[in-house]
């Protein structure tokens, strides 16, 4: 009799573990329906930024881009969401100098370009020359300071 009290309690854990690992796959199947959400924000948030990088008719001579900044995250990570403001306010203050892409990776249709990106952590920032040669790279949140001595690098003003 003690043999069999002996085995079920090294059976327990191994049964957690496998009701948490079920929990987990079943978890997963959610997934499907929430990519579907996050590339439509996605998508909005795309289409937000290229009307706000979209350059009006103005008597000032085009200049040509000195940095193309790339934001590799999701819209779901946390360091990602909070990246989002800083991401905003450069596209802002640098228009027409400086030009702003956001891929989601956890999508279909960013994850190309974690794999372009060589990503091995989100949010990965990427800074292209005006050549589209890679000059810079940091991966997780980027202080806007910090950014912004980055593109100064380049001359970015």
């Amino acid at each position: 009799m003690g043999v069999f009290f002996k085995m079920k309690r090294h059976l327990v854990p191994r049964l957690l573990i496998i009701f948490l690992l079920f929990l987990v796959v079943a978890g997963c199947d959610d997934k499907d329906k929430e990519t579907k959400t996050v590339h439509q924000d996605t998508s909005e948030a795309v289409q937000v930024q290229t009307k706000a990088l979209t350059a009006k008719p103005s008597d000032k001579p085009a200049q040509k881009l000195k940095v193309t900044f790339i934001e590799l995250g999701s819209v779901k990570c946390i360091p990602c969401k909070m990246m989002q403001p800083i991401i905003d306010e450069v596209a802002q203050a640098y228009k027409g100098q400086v030009k702003v892409v956001f891929y989601d990776v956890w999508t279909d249709e960013g994850q190309p370009y974690a794999e372009k990106y060589r990503v091995r952590g989100i949010p990965t920032q990427v800074f292209l020359d005006d050549n589209g040669e890679e000059f810079y790279r940091h991966v997780g949140f980027f202080p806007k300071d910090e950014l912004v001595k980055v593109l100064e690098l380049r001359g970015v003003k």
